[in-house]
């Protein structure tokens, strides 16, 4: 069984009011975007696994939710990447991906909910 971790920022953290992101997104939104995203990879046959971090703290956060695991396929959240003010954490957390999970694929959702899509482009058709 495919294992899939979606990983992104804690939506308590995010300004939602940046107008890089998804219009009428909120932390309501994106955590319900995320139940589906889960739904969605499980009726694919995969384990879905969702972690949110904190922006001052990914590299660390990451490193100990990646170390003894092992992943198919790593989804990035749009509200790392959307916001140009998030280069150097989008950087962040691409590099301890990269350094905890070599040579796992790493996928780009553009909402929470079409996460399952974005690992299916690495992972193939279930």
């Amino acid at each position: 069984m495919p294992r899939v971790l979606l990983v992104g920022l804690d939506p308590q953290t995010v300004d939602f009011t940046d107008p890089a992101l998804p219009p009428g997104m909120s932390a309501e939104k994106v955590l319900a975007g995320v139940a589906i995203a889960m739904q969605q990879m499980a009726d694919r046959g995969w384990q879905g696994e969702n972690f949110m971090f904190h922006p001052a703290t990914a590299a660390e956060e990451l490193a100990a939710r990646l170390a003894g695991h092992s992943y198919d396929c790593i989804v990035v959240g749009a509200g790392v990447r959307l916001p140009s003010r998030n280069v150097q954490l989008l950087e962040t957390v691409i590099n301890a991906i990269a350094g905890a999970a070599p040579g796992t694929p790493i996928a780009f959702n553009t909402v929470p909910h079409d996460s399952a899509d974005a690992a299916a482009r690495w992972l193939g058709p279930s």
